[in-house]
């Protein structure tokens, strides 16, 4: 196949993606594939409201490099023959752009297939107060919650009072990998925590802390991978501790009973369908000493790095990276395959 792999951008995880990209080009390649790559940062800049709007100015104004309003790093994008002629794009792009549905819409536009969540399913799992609304309606068990748009830390008091007070997790609307997260043990730690939460996002989530063990459930097709239990090395899952060897522990299948690893994959499927999620995803749990599995969130375009949770729990089936990667392009293809013959195209 030829397949392309998008890769690094201009989110806050840039750097993860770059690394997950690169390890994926490689092991596309050891199955024979001709693999071409692009760090999208530019391109994925014009998707920015302050660079469009700074691009109509030029246009408005006549002044040096108007276009008509056009990036041309967008337009290179979608003029790239590479990725209008590929078999398949990888997206590797984690947070921003790259997983919250705006480059996957716009490879629709393009009909180019592509790995992972439609545009409707990116978006709403990015999207931490659309999820949260989604895992209750159906209901998937997942610690209580308040939503605050335009957050400030009068109104994320409120919040946390009416949770029953600390320990609490204030979190940013959109982020991943734990960027801008913060466990709150005390209120005088609320300030600097609400302070990181908006250095991302103006609106922020305040959940209820669930105290016991960290598990993930990685998805590949219509299955459930064996769980996962992952032991930070400081007790909190933070950027640091997911991307440092050594900075975490890591038990696949999870030391866990039966029922209760039957009951976090049955519920991790669950939210992976309620979100319109496709073809591989990662979901994240915490497991209270005495109860069920409370679910956290959906990533739909996991890791795939070496310290990555997904490849590792595929690996624990007999699973290889490069069979793990080929595969997911291949339920890509045969996804929007099933699509076309169901239109009559």
């Amino acid at each position: 196949m030829r397949i392309v792999v998008l890769k690094g951008g201009a989110s806050s995880e840039r750097e993860v993606s770059l690394v997950s990209g690169a390890e994926v080009a490689r092991a596309l390649r050891e199955k024979g594939h001709g693999v071409s790559e692009i760090d999208v940062a530019d391109e994925l800049e014009a998707f920015s409201p302050k660079s469009a709007a700074a691009g109509v100015g030029r246009a408005v104004s006549g002044g040096a490099g108007a276009s008509g309003g056009r990036n041309p790093g967008l337009v290179r994008f979608v003029s790239n023959s590479d990725v209008s002629s590929c078999d398949v794009v990888f997206i590797a792009l984690h947070g921003g752009t790259g997983e919250n549905g705006t480059v996957q819409a716009l490879l629709d536009l393009m009909r180019v297939p592509y790995t992972g969540s439609g545009m409707l399913g990116s978006a709403l799992a990015m999207d931490k107060f659309l999820t949260k609304l989604m895992f209750e309606r159906f209901g998937i068990p997942t610690p209580a919650w308040r939503a605050l748009e335009n957050a400030g830390l009068a109104a994320v008091e409120r919040a946390v009072s009416e949770l029953g007070g600390p320990p609490v997790v204030t979190k940013p609307r959109d982020q991943g990998s734990t960027i801008g997260i913060s466990v709150v043990d005390d209120l005088k730690q609320l300030k600097d925590a609400v302070d990181s939460s908006l250095k991302y996002s103006p609106d922020v989530l305040v959940e209820k802390y669930v105290p016991g063990r960290e598990l993930t459930v990685g998805i590949l097709g219509d299955r459930a991978l064996p769980v996962l239990e992952i032991a930070p090395e400081t007790g909190f899952y933070s950027y640091d501790c997911k991307y440092t060897k050594g900075r975490s522990k890591y038990t696949v299948p999870a030391e866990i009973d039966a029922r209760t690893a039957a009951d976090a994959q049955k519920c991790a499927l669950e939210a992976f369908r309620v979100l319109g999620c496709a073809d591989f995803s990662r979901v994240d749990f915490r497991l209270p000493p005495d109860g069920r599995p409370q679910c956290l969130e959906v990533n739909t375009v996991p890791g795939m790095t070496g310290t990555s949770l997904v490849p590792m729990a595929a690996g624990a089936v007999g699973i290889d990276f490069p069979s793990l990667v080929d595969e997911i392009c291949r339920l890509a293809l045969a996804r929007r395959g099933a699509v076309a013959a169901a239109r009559g195209v």
